[in-house]
């Protein structure tokens, strides 16, 4: 099918860009540079200069990660290193706090679907809306880490190792926790549009301060959730906050595929980043959203500096402070902002709407992304050269939706 016939809506010929951010920096040394204020890792100072860094640049918005236990050197289980970084903020409660002193990027916290419930998260993120002024999303998680689970005490995982994930025992326990994740979307979507818009009536002089009639039960009934409703918070300003998912495999391409906004993947050539494009676009249209903007966003890890020469030699330091070369799911570029917007041009023809860039060291690749790699870009007029809305799903291009429990 030819570009001008495929039933997928156009997408915008500039890219999209966003920001992984992660403590100190993706590198596990990170913390150690002359630029990573390790003392200030868990003040609201730190995070609100580093979100108002992205929003400089223009960028679409920032994800934030988190997690139900401590960082690990290791896949699947924690380690004992004492050299890394370890212990975080919660990413909603971060986002909450900075939403207020920044004015357009969006703000997207990692939540993981796996032990929370829809309920909570649906009212923390339809709340980050409202004190962001519609700029919320999120991004949902999974986890099948034993030492998380042992948390909360309400299930149990098995151990497996990063070279067993294709075994059928590991390929059935990520198939339950997708399936499971596309339910907890479903929950929450349902939850944001259990207030239809104008509920609130907050008429003093009529006593009336919500018109009940619009306000619904979700009556979800799933395999993993059952909840009731509504929501005990209105109807958020976007009507539905941008959901978000990374994606490696088939599996969590059906999840991106059905039940999105967003799908972060991890291609290592423009090959790959052709072929997982064509595999969510055909999961998208079984999915019965092939008129739906979904946006596909590149991953990748950066390492930028003024010339190939002192990246790669910035990188070479920082693995042998940790002792061993740094591993990644996404593919590592090393180079200068100009090589990163060539290979950016060249993944979007590819297919890709947009990328996250993960910053090695958020001291110094933050930077360059937002003060050199931006202006390159501009100048190739790949990219905005202001804002032009004011919420998140208007700076993707994503219409604010209808809500389903609305009569009228």
């Amino acid at each position: 099918m030819s570009a001008s016939s495929s039933p997928h809506p156009p997408l915008s010929s500039l890219l999209h860009l966003a920001v992984a951010l992660d403590g100190a920096g993706w590198h596990p040394a990170a913390w150690r540079e002359p630029e990573a204020r390790p003392g200030e890792l868990l003040t609201a100072a730190y995070w609100t200069d580093i979100v108002s860094e992205a929003e400089r640049g223009l960028l679409d918005f920032v994800t934030i990660e988190d997690a139900l236990g401590l960082q690990s050197s290791q896949f699947p289980e924690p380690d004992g290193r004492t050299d890394q970084e370890r212990g975080r903020l919660d990413a909603v409660l971060v986002a909450a706090r900075v939403a207020p002193l920044t004015r357009h990027i969006g703000l997207v916290p990692t939540v993981v679907a796996t032990h929370t419930e829809p309920f909570h998260i649906s009212k923390a993120i339809a709340t980050l809306d409202y004190v962001s002024t519609g700029r919320a999303g999120v991004r949902i998680q999974v986890s099948a880490r034993r030492h998380e689970a042992a948390h909360f005490g309400r299930r149990a995982f098995p151990r497996f190792r990063l070279d067993e994930l294709d075994t059928p025992a590991v390929r059935a326990l990520t198939a339950e926790l997708f399936e499971e994740a596309a339910e907890y979307v479903e929950a929450v979507r349902r939850l944001w549009d259990s207030w239809e818009d104008g509920a609130e009536i907050r008429d003093a002089a009529t006593g009336r301060f919500i018109d009940r009639d619009k306000l619904h039960y979700t009556d979800f009934e799933g395999r993993h959730f059952s909840v009731k409703g509504p929501s005990i918070t209105p109807r958020p300003p976007q009507g539905q906050p941008v959901v978000s998912a990374l994606a490696h495999r088939s599996v969590p391409f059906q999840l991106v595929a059905r039940s999105t906004d967003i799908g972060y993947v991890t291609p290592h050539d423009p090959g790959q980043a052709g072929a997982i494009v064509h595999e969510i676009r055909s999961q998208q249209a079984a999915a019965g959203r092939a008129t739906e903007l979904l946006h596909i966003f590149g991953d990748l890890v950066v390492f930028l500096d003024d010339t190939p020469s002192a990246a790669a030699a910035r990188r070479d330091r920082l693995d042998d402070l940790a002792g061993h070369p740094y591993p990644s799911d996404a593919k590592i570029f090393t180079g200068t902002p100009a090589q990163l917007a060539d290979l950016l041009q060249e993944w979007q023809r590819a297919g890709l709407s947009g990328f996250r860039l993960r910053p090695a060291v958020i001291g110094h690749d933050l930077p360059a992304i937002t003060r050199k790699l931006v202006p390159e870009l501009q100048r190739r007029g790949a990219f905005r050269t202001a804002y032009e809305a004011d919420t998140l799903r208007g700076l993707l291009g994503l219409a604010r939706p209808a809500n389903r429990y609305a009569t009228v």
